[in-house]
Order: structure tokens, then C-alpha cells, then sequence
């Protein structure tokens, strides 16, 4: 059975709820050996696709060469043709990506925006595409070996997924010496690229050195890894489940942030595990997970970060939450007629006679001697070293003793703003004013501060 029937089986096999004849494919087509092969078996197969082309302008005249030849190859298929030329050394530098990263991102960006745009229109095609790449065995086997030295735990054990989204590779049952052998059998004519040759990326060192110098030890090393990708494949699925179960009971979310309470993280086993898959979707890198351990016996307040997120310790509570990657501005107050909207919510302002005013108890409601009040005033988030004289207090206290008097959480404190008169901290908005402006029986008119 040649790779043309074999793909009819695997297809079932894998797609069961596809119609190879009827589902519309996007067809990735670099004019290498493997896209070539995967054009032709699924041209033989019925199916129903239009290719698309990226030229990321990389290796000069090579790069237009291959662009010519599809052109060629696709109307010898008689098939829709998508090309796209990308700067893509550019876009690696403004994006701080390696080329490799950056033709990634760039080619599965167009893909995905091509599925999705319905100016796509050839005979038969219903609904939206999916993607077809030309992935074999090989790369899977590649893959699984490159996340096996990186590090990246059971889920990069599994080698390349035959459907990822709305991505599906047909070919990956096909070792390369098959795919080949296929090629060569029915005389297919495609284009080399020369920096597969290079052994100064890390797939083709892999393909080129590593994988060799292993079949000289194990001559059956590829079928042996293709086997064992089956079996890491199911136990991730085991894996995830069991992840599943502890994290259903264990998380609490609130807003966005996720408290885990500490006594129960540290009744559960795997304790490195569970902590790594709980943390890695907020950023943090494997080599982080013993710091996160360690916040499980660490004083208040203590944290680690990722780029955008931090795992605080508050209490009996690991609380995961969002970095606040933007420091807040300041809110310069002009008069006593404005209504301000910040970050932390809407002040509402009212100027009243004393006889007339009604005061507040409430910590939301800031009433103040207009008399004591000197604008303009100026909103900001607290700062370490801030003090003021709470109401009721003769003696001054440092905002951050005072916050932790509160009760209040790592991420409540950096929510607190404060609203400052000449220097002088006039209310720590919506917890306490200063007794310095607070209203007395010889103030004459009232200033009223709402916070909502």
C-alpha cells in the first residue's frame, strides 16, 4: 500500500468526522518534497483544497524560485493559488524572534486569516477551511526529542498532534524515506532548500547528527520513538485528567485573580506537578516552580513573577494575579465641581454648608473642612513612605501599616489610592480621611467626596 491509500486509511482513522471529498482545505505548499507529496496524494484522494504560498524572503533568488514553482505546481493541480511575501527579518526584529520564530508566526498568522476570510470561494467550498500542512513522522519524531532536551514536561512528549485546532497534518503516519520513495515512484519534481543542509538550526542538527549517531546504537530508533509517541500520548491524557480532579477542588477564582489555599496545595501529591500546570498558563517557566514552592513556607507578602503575572503569598492563600505592567498616572484636581474617573472608581464632588451637610460615617464618603482643603488637589496611587493622621488619631501612621491593619491582600494594596492636599494626604480614598480635615463645629462649608 502506497502513501496516496495509506492516507485514505489514516485519514479515517484520525478525521473520522471529516469527508476527505467534501471538507475545504488550505493546503501549505513550499514546493519542498513533503508539501509536493501531500499536494499530490490529496489531489488523488478528491479532496477539496486551494494551496497557499509564503515567501519570506530569505534566501534571495532561491526564495523566487520557489514561488515560481508553485505557481507552476498549482496549475498543473489546476488549483487556487494564495501567495504571501513576508519581511520577515524585519518583523524577527521588531518582535524580538529568532528568523525561525518569526516565519512561524508569520505563516500561521496569514493561515489562520485566510480560513477565516470569506472572499475564499472555489466550486464545492462550504463553510470554514482547515489547514493542511505536509508534518511526517520524522518531524514528529524531531519534535518530541527537541521538547525532550528542553525540558518542557509530558505535554511536549507527544511529538506533533495530527489535529490541533484547526490544523491537520495527513502525512504524519509517512516516515521521509516513505514520503520519497513516494515522490521518486511517480516521478514528482520539487525544490530543494539549500539551509536544510545547515546543521545551525536546531532541527537540522537533530535530523542531521543526533538521529543518526542514534540509529548507529539503536537501528530501530525511529519506529521505537514513533511507538513511544503513542504511548505518551495516552498517558498525558491520564495526566490531564488527574490535573483536572486536584484543580477543580483546589482553585478559587475571583475576578482575575486565583487564590489556592495553602494547606490543601500541600496535602497533594505531585506537589512539583500540580504546581507547574497550575502556574504555567500565567507565564512562569518550569525553573520558577521550586521558587512558587517555596512561597508555600514563606513570610506574607512574598512573590515571584512572570511577565505578566505574580504568585503572592497572602495569609494561608498563594493568590495568582495580574502584573500591573503600567504605572497609574496622577490626577491633578482643579475645584470642587469636578466628577473624576480613575482607575479605582468615580469621585464624586459637592461643596455644602456646615448647617446643611449631612455627614458620613462611611468609609466610600470623605467629609472634609473646605476650610482645611487647599487646591488643586492631586489623586495617586500610595507610595511606601506615605503617612497621614487617620481620623480619630493624634499621631501620624505610615499608609502601609495602616493597609495591613485593614486586612488588606498584596493585590488590594495596590489598588489604594490616596488624595493629597499641599503635601499633606487629605483621605486614603474610600478607607479613612485625616484628622487633620475632618469637619469640627467652627467649619463653616463642607466639602463632600463620594467615591463610587
Amino acid at each position: 500500500m502506497d502513501v496516496a491509500e495509506q492516507l485514505k486509511v489514516y485519514w479515517k482513522q484520525q478525521f473520522p468526522n471529516l469527508d476527505i471529498t467534501t471538507v475545504p482545505l488550505l493546503v501549505a505548499v513550499s514546493g519542498g518534497i513533503d508539501s509536493v507529496v501531500l499536494t499530490d496524494v490529496l489531489h488523488k484522494a478528491g479532496a477539496l483544497f486551494v494551496m497557499a504560498h509564503c515567501n519570506f524572503q530569505l534566501r534571495g533568488e532561491e526564495s523566487e524560485r520557489d514561488e515560481q514553482f508553485v505557481h507552476e505546481l498549482a496549475a498543473g493541480y489546476n488549483k487556487e493559488l494564495l501567495v504571501q511575501r513576508f519581511d520577515t527579518k524585519q518583523y524577527a526584529e521588531q518582535n524580538k524572534l529568532s528568523v525561525q520564530e518569526a516565519a512561524r508566526e508569520l505563516r500561521y498568522n496569514w493561515f489562520q486569516a485566510l480560513v477565516n476570510d470569506n472572499s475564499i470561494t472555489i466550486p464545492g467550498w462550504k463553510g470554514r477551511a482547515w489547514i493542511a500542512t505536509a508534518h511526517h513522522a520524522n518531524d514528529s519524531i524531531e519534535t518530541l526529542l527537541i521538547n525532550f532536551f528542553r525540558g518542557t514536561g509530558i505535554g511536549g512528549l507527544h511529538g506533533i498532534l495530527p489535529l490541533q485546532g484547526n490544523i491537520i497534518r495527513p502525512l504524519l503516519f509517512a516516515t521521509r524515506e516513505q514520503v520519497k520513495q513516494y515522490a521518486q515512484q511517480h516521478a514528482l519534481r520539487w525544490v530543494e532548500d539549500s539551509s536544510n543542509a545547515s546543521d545551525k538550526y536546531v532541527r537540522n542538527h537533530f535530523r542531521l547528527n543526533l538521529i543518526p549517531g542514534l540509529q548507529q546504537v539503536f537501528p530501530n530508533v525511529e519506529q521505537n520513538l514513533l511507538q513511544n509517541i503513542e504511548r505518551f500520548r495516552d498517558a498525558e491524557l491520564l495526566y490531564k485528567q488527574a490535573v483536572q480532579l486536584h484543580t477543580r477542588k483546589l482553585l478559587e477564582y475571583k475576578g482575575d485573580e486565583v487564590h489556592i489555599p495553602v494547606y490543601k496545595l500541600l496535602q497533594l501529591q505531585p506537589l512539583t506537578a500540580l504546581v507547574w500546570e497550575i502556574c504555567k498558563p500565567y507565564g512562569f517557566s518550569v525553573a520558577q516552580t521550586p521558587e512558587i514552592i517555596k512561597l508555600l513556607h514563606a513570610d506574607n507578602g512574598s512573590y515571584t513573577s512572570s511577565a505578566t503575572h505574580r504568585v503572592i503569598r497572602n495569609r494561608n492563600w498563594l493568590i495568582i494575579a495580574p502584573r500591573n505592567t503600567e504605572q497609574p498616572g496622577h490626577i491633578l484636581i482643579t475645584s470642587a465641581a469636578e466628577k473624576i474617573i480613575f482607575a479605582g472608581g468615580t469621585l464624586q464632588f459637592g461643596v455644602l454648608p456646615n448647617s446643611e451637610a449631612a455627614i458620613s460615617t462611611q468609609p466610600q464618603v470623605a467629609c472634609l473642612n473646605a476650610a482645611a482643603v487647599q487646591f488643586p488637589l492631586l489623586l495617586r496611587p500610595w507610595r511606601q513612605g506615605d503617612y497621614f493622621y487617620p481620623l480619630g488619631m493624634p499621631k501620624k501612621k505610615k499608609i502601609s501599616r495602616f493597609l495591613i491593619d485593614q486586612k488588606l491582600s498584596a493585590t488590594d494594596k495596590e489598588k489604594v489610592w490616596v488624595l493629597e492636599s499641599n503635601q499633606r494626604i487629605v483621605w486614603v480614598v474610600g478607607r479613612r480621611i485625616d484628622d487633620r480635615f475632618k469637619v469640627t463645629q467652627g467649619t463653616r462649608s463642607v466639602i463632600s467626596i463620594t467615591l463610587r
